[in-house]
C-alpha cells in the first residue's frame, strides 16, 4: 500500500504541473486512487489546508518573489549573530562539531544507535550519538540499506547498532508540529571547517524563508565561494532540521536536492502553506 507522502507527492505534483487548468478535488483524487472525500481529509490532515487552498498557495507563491520577500527576514536572523543555534518550528537547535581528532578517526569509539522510521516526507533513517543527532537521510522503504551503507562509510570506525524504539522520539520531535519541544535538539557534525560554516548558516534561515547559494554565501562572508556553498550544501548530513532544501538559485529555480527534486517541492510547498495560514 502507498504511503501518504507518495500520494501526497503525486497530488502535489499533478496540481503543480497543472495548475493553469485549475484541476478539481475530484481530479486530483482520481489522479492518486482515492475518493474525494478520502483525499480531502488525507491532504488536510498533511498539509493542514485543503487541496483547492494549497492550489491558490501555489499559484501566489512563486519561488522568485520568495527569494525577494524573504530578505528582510534574514536580514534580522542574521543580524542577531548567533553561531549555530538556530530554531525549528519553535524548537531550539544546537550544534557541536567534532574534534579534529575524531574527524580523522572516522567515528572511532564514538556508539551510534541509528532507525527507519515514517516522516511526512517518506522514510528516513536516522543516527543518533549521546552528543546529539549525526546523521538524518531521506530514503525509500526499498533503499534502506544503501542508505546505512552510506552512513558506515561516513563512521566507518564507529559502533552502530539498529535501535529503532530508540531513535523514534527524536524523528517525533523533528517532524511532529504538534508536539511539545522539551528541551534543545542537539546536533553532532562531522564535516570541514567550511561546511561546518555553511550548515550553521542553513540554521539561521527561517521556515518562512527561502535563500540563494549565492546569498548563503554572501552571508557567511565568502561572496565568491558560490560553487564551494552548493557544494557544502549538498553534503549537509541532517536533512530537514538542517534546512538545505530551502536553498534556491538566484533565478528561483530549485537547484539540486540530495533526496530527490520532488522531495524538495514537496517541503517547500507545505513551509509555504503553513506559512499563508499564520
Amino acid at each position: 500500500m502507498d504511503s501518504d507522502y507518495v500520494r501526497i507527492k503525486d497530488a502535489i505534483m499533478f496540481i503543480a504541473g497543472n495548475a493553469s487548468a485549475q484541476p478539481t478535488l475530484e481530479d486530483v483524487a482520481t489522479h492518486v486512487g482515492l475518493s474525494p472525500y478520502h483525499f480531502q481529509r488525507l491532504f488536510r490532515r498533511w498539509a493542514g489546508v485543503s487541496p483547492k487552498r494549497f492550489l491558490q498557495h501555489l499559484n501566489a507563491s512563486r519561488a522568485k518573489v520568495l527569494l525577494r520577500d524573504s530578505m528582510p527576514v534574514l536580514d534580522t536572523a542574521f543580524a542577531v549573530g548567533l553561531s549555530g543555534p538556530g530554531r525549528l518550528h519553535d524548537l531550539i537547535v544546537t550544534t557541536e562539531a567534532v574534534t579534529p581528532g575524531e574527524y580523522a578517526a572516522h567515528g572511532d569509539g564514538i556508539a551510534i544507535r541509528y532507525g527507519v522510521h515514517e516522516t511526512p516526507f517518506g522514510p528516513c533513517l536516522i543516527a543518533v550519538t549521546d552528543r546529539g543527532i549525526c546523521a538524518l537521510r531521506f530514503t525509500d522503504e526499498d533503499n534502506v540499506e544503501n542508505a546505512v551503507a552510506e552512513l558506515e562509510r561516513d563512521w566507518r570506525r564507529a559502533t552502530l547498532v539498529r535501535d529503532d524504539s530508540g531513535t523514534s522520539a527524536f524523528v517525533g520531535t523533528i517532524f511532529d508540529r504538534a508536539g511539545d519541544a522539551t528541551g534543545p535538539l542537539p546536533l553532532l557534525l562531522r564535516g570541514t571547517n567550511f561546511q561546518l560554516k555553511v550548515w550553521e548558516a542553513l540554521l539561521r534561515v527561517p521556515e518562512t524563508c527561502l535563500i540563494s547559494y549565492g546569498d548563503l554565501a554572501e552571508r557567511i562572508g565568502m561572496p565568491s565561494a558560490t560553487r564551494a556553498v552548493a557544494s557544502a550544501v549538498g553534503a549537509n548530513p541532517i536533512a530537514f532540521v538542517i534546512p538545505c532544501h530551502r536553498v534556491l538559485r538566484s533565478s528561483g529555480a530549485l537547484g539540486g536536492y540530495r533526496w530527490g527534486l520532488d522531495r524538495k517541492v514537496v517541503m517547500l510547498e507545505r513551509e509555504m502553506a503553513a506559512r499563508t495560514e499564520r
